[in-house]
């Protein structure tokens, strides 16, 4: 199971996280710049307004009906594990982001879909989302990796490598959330080149899975993780 530090230490980041600053950066990099800068000049950690001031609890789902955006087709949640379920990791908690139906529902007989789907073991279900990917966050709320998990994690299914990255290179976000959307938003438009990789590995672990309901094996939980470094990005636009 994928793990996280202590929740407690999300209560406590009071300070906005630094990340360096550069009069260059593009208009993705700037957006990613004022959201971090318009929550540190209220003191405020990106997760604040989902928690409330409370600590976050364990598997709980923020906001509690997920943040939606039903003109777009998309929605999100925030949520954290128990710190035993992988000991020393950076990563605090995690977004799991997913498609709406309108976004996909008349492209599942596409032949890249129908591939994907056989791949899956033509997998059946009425649920009204596809699991896109998840971003995972350190204690000062910064994106810190992207990674892929099994449908039996979500209770939904997934969508293949080319209508997944379709559906986040043209994304944009108004769930009433601004910050954490613009952070979201900014995180997959600086990281498509590693999103492709993400999609990649995804697949080849579903491909090296043997057993008759490989989406349902709670064996397989984690199909691939890569690890970013924003500031790392923001640094070379400034160059």
């Amino acid at each position: 199971m994928r793990g996280q530090v202590r929740a407690k230490e999300l209560s406590a980041v009071r300070a906005g996280p630094r990340i360096r600053r550069s009069a260059s950066v593009d208009g993705v990099g700037a957006r990613l710049l004022e959201a971090y800068a318009a929550l540190a000049e209220r003191g405020e950690h990106l997760f604040a307004g989902l928690l409330g001031g409370a600590t976050p609890k364990q598997w709980a789902h923020y906001p509690e009906d997920d943040a939606i955006d039903a003109s777009r087709g998309y929605q999100w949640f925030y949520h954290s594990h128990s710190p035993e379920d992988r000991p020393g990791s950076s990563e605090h908690g995690h977004i799991h982001l997913f498609a709406r139906r309108p976004l996909w529902g008349r492209r599942l007989r596409s032949k890249s879909e129908r591939a994907f789907a056989g791949l899956c073991g033509d997998p059946v279900s009425d649920a009204h989302t596809r699991h896109l990917l998840a971003i995972g966050f350190d204690a000062k709320g910064l994106p810190v990796s992207l990674f892929t998990v099994n449908s039996w994690v979500t209770g939904d299914l997934m969508l293949g490598a080319d209508l997944t990255m379709e559906l986040l290179e043209s994304m944009e976000l108004d769930t009433g959330h601004p910050e954490v959307d613009a952070v979201v938003e900014a995180t997959i438009r600086m990281c498509l080149a590693e999103l492709s990789e993400l999609m990649a590995a995804r697949d080849k672990s579903l491909a090296a899975h043997v057993g008759p309901d490989k989406l349902g094996d709670s064996s397989l939980e984690l199909l691939s993780e890569i690890a970013v470094d924003l500031d790392a990005k923001l640094a070379i636009q400034g160059d």
